[in-house]
């Protein structure tokens, strides 16, 4: 029988719990990109986790991505190129401290032989730093940057998702602080009293009302308690209905026992009915337990024997373990995935990260031909190099590009949905597979690749690995395994290689001085090729390398020197145009780094700078030699520069530049 064209479609169609995208189909109509991307929230996190952690185990490598509320709080924190690595990473730990993560993208990358292809499953977090336990009484904080939010909320991010159902995180120094402070809140509070316990001291009962009350309570417990003990128990309950004459008395059952919920007590009349319980009656024992929202519920429960009540204690005890457990680990949250990566080992590639997809577009020649002339953007990449993006022109006949497929579980789900640019869960998925294609250039072939071989000893890879570059006009890649900088074979230097203990930081310009101005302010004194390179940090700022190190001192003594000589000469002086006045102040490399490294939050430069440095400008001018005044004067100042480094004498006070800041 010949089976109809649309029947065979149907059945050979996948199985109809399984999602197979290739990365070389094309992409829907309406912006999606086709590739099911498992949506998590806090609804459904544990259930993920758990998916999640075989994936990890199974996978060769793991892509990563993060979406963030902000890049550089200010503009001075960008990175530059001629920042020192130490100062780029003083630039980032600001920016990572100070915005939120709001998505994490986790997608790992499992070999099937079988298929001749990398098998994908993107997830994509939405995380928010809620605070999840009553007894955490701090508040987080996060900035917003508005061109990162604008940015995000074209690319039609789910704010209203994130911010309600977003997964909230605990490190491991506040989940310590938590399990201290639940112990704290909780020690000594479960089960209070029984009628021999003189645990806590009698409370003298001085008011008629007091003792009223008591008298009452002691009558209600009584008739309660007698009324239990005269029925009989039948499957866990009593064989028939207790009634007391108090409206505030429920009667419930607690752990298959007989007990009363106290409701509508003040916390002094609960005092008072814990002293009448542990004076009259034996087999009464007062609960305390916790609820979801921490808060507390009190009981009376009946308990007739010395073995049963020790067995209550205990039972209640270790709920409330369990309970503040399941609470801090929920807490947790995000953390449990990235303790999850770590656990495993695994190979995790970034597009700007340890692994970094930007460093190996740099180490092949294809590659860089490829690449030349074109944006090294994740998404820039992801369409040259990903099979989908090859045209006719530009498709290399010599590679075979790795196919990739994305795989979902459940294909009726609201949780899977088509990825888009710039949500972490689908960038982690281009990461990986940018990744795969650059590993196919480096000669590796997955082919012979068994789904048990660790793809980090791979040797033509190993090379290759953490290996970081620090920021995208670095200029350099950092080892980490050693530390060491190296020069990036892909990058292009704007400005000559830096010279640290050359370089000064002059801030505080009052108005808008362009580096021209201040480069050949001072090459009128130090000669015309005495400065390299000066960069505008901000208006406020500028960056200015000398071409010889004694320079640095001899530009700081002359500047304390002009600013302290009160005549015309000081006025009428080249340098008076970064001088303003006496306004600027300099330093060397070292404070700018300190003003970097520094919790402060100031917009400018210049404003930072004065909030960290805590000498003041006349504490510094009165270090100054005056003897050396009248030498620079009469040396430097008067004197016309012939010479191509200029006329300047040595530096007669050291200790100026070390005060200035």
């Amino acid at each position: 029988m010949q089976v109809p064209g649309r029947l065979r479609r149907v059945l050979r169609a996948p199985p109809p719990r399984i999602l197979l995208y290739r990365a070389i189909s094309s992409p829907p109509p309406g912006g999606g990109s086709g590739v099911a991307v498992k949506q998590v929230t806090r609804g459904n996190m544990e259930e993920a986790l758990e998916k999640l952690r075989g994936r990890v185990r199974e996978a060769a490598f793991v892509g990563l991505d993060l979406e963030m509320s902000g890049v550089t709080s200010a503009p001075w924190r960008d990175t530059f190129e001629l920042d020192r690595a130490d100062v780029r990473y003083l630039k980032l730990r600001d920016s990572a401290e100070r915005f939120a993560a709001l998505q994490l993208g986790v997608c790992p990358f499992r070999w099937d032989p079988a298929k001749s292809a990398f098998v994908a499953h993107p997830h994509n977090f939405f995380i928010f730093p809620r605070k999840e336990l009553p007894s955490d009484c701090s508040s987080h904080e996060f900035l917003c940057q508005t061109t990162s939010i604008e940015f995000l909320a074209k690319y039609q991010f789910d704010f209203n998702t994130c911010f309600r159902e977003g997964i909230s995180y605990l490190s491991r120094a506040q989940e310590e602080e938590a399990l201290q402070k639940f112990n704290m809140l909780h020690h000594g509070r479960t089960v209070t009293s029984s009628t021999n316990s003189e645990e806590d001291g009698d409370m003298p009962l001085k008011s008629a009302s007091d003792i009223l009350f008591t008298e009452r309570m002691k009558m209600n417990f009584k008739e309660w308690r007698d009324a239990i003990a005269s029925k009989p128990m039948v499957d866990n309950h009593l064989s028939g209905n207790i009634k007391c004459g108090s409206g505030q008395f429920q009667t419930v059952f607690f752990k298959m026992r007989p007990a009363i919920i106290l409701n509508g007590f003040s916390s002094h009349q609960l005092k008072l009915i814990q002293q009448v319980l542990r004076k009259n009656f034996r087999d009464l024992i007062f609960v305390c337990t916790f609820g979801e929202d921490d808060t507390s519920e009190k009981k009376v429960v009946y308990s007739d024997t010395d073995e049963d009540r020790i067995l209550l204690m205990k039972d209640v005890q270790e709920d409330l373990l369990k309970n503040r457990e399941e609470r801090i680990k929920s807490a947790i949250g995000i953390r449990h995935v990235i303790d999850l990566l770590s656990s495993e080992r695994k190979l995790i590639v970034g597009h700007s990260c340890f692994l970094d997809t930007r460093h190996l577009m740099s180490v092949n020649q294809a590659v860089q031909k490829l690449m030349k002339h074109k944006s090294k953007s994740l998404s820039s990449a992801f369409l040259l190099l990903c099979p989908a993006s090859y045209s006719s022109v530009e498709k290399p006949s010599s590679h075979s590009p790795v196919t990739i497929e994305v795989e979902g579980d459940e294909t009726m789900s609201s949780r899977f949905i088509s990825g888009a640019k710039h949500e972490a869960g689908y960038d982690a998925y281009m990461t990986g597979c940018i990744f795969a294609q650059l590993c196919a250039y480096l000669g590796i072939q997955f082919e012979q690749f068994s789904p048990l071989d660790n793809l980090a000893t791979n040797t033509k890879l190993q090379k290759h690995i953490n290996f970081l570059s620090p920021s995208w006009n670095s200029g350099t890649v950092l080892d980490l395994s050693t530390g060491m900088e190296t020069p990036d074979p892909g990058y292009t230097r704007r400005y000559p290689a830096a010279v640290y203990d050359n370089i000064v930081v002059i801030w505080g310009f009052l108005s808008k001085v362009r580096p021209k101005e201040i480069k050949d302010c001072i090459c009128k004194v130090f000669g015309s090729g005495s400065v390299t390179t000066v960069f505008s940090i901000d208006s406020t700022a500028a960056l200015v390398q000398f071409k010889k190190q004694e320079s640095v001192n001899d530009f700081l003594d002359l500047k304390a020197v002009l600013e302290r000589a009160d005549s015309a000469i000081s006025i009428l002086h080249p340098l008076s145009t970064i001088l303003e006045g006496g306004q600027t102040r300099a330093a060397k490399y070292d404070t700018y780094r300190d003003i970097c490294s520094s919790s402060e939050s100031k917009y400018l430069f210049a404003d930072q700078a004065e909030a960290v440095c805590a000498t003041s400008k006349n504490q510094l001018i009165e270090n100054v030699d005056g003897n050396l005044i009248s030498d620079v004067l009469d040396g430097v100042a008067l004197a016309s520069v012939t010479e191509e480094d200029g006329i300047i004498p040595s530096s007669k006070n050291q200790n100026v530049a070390e005060a200035t800041c």
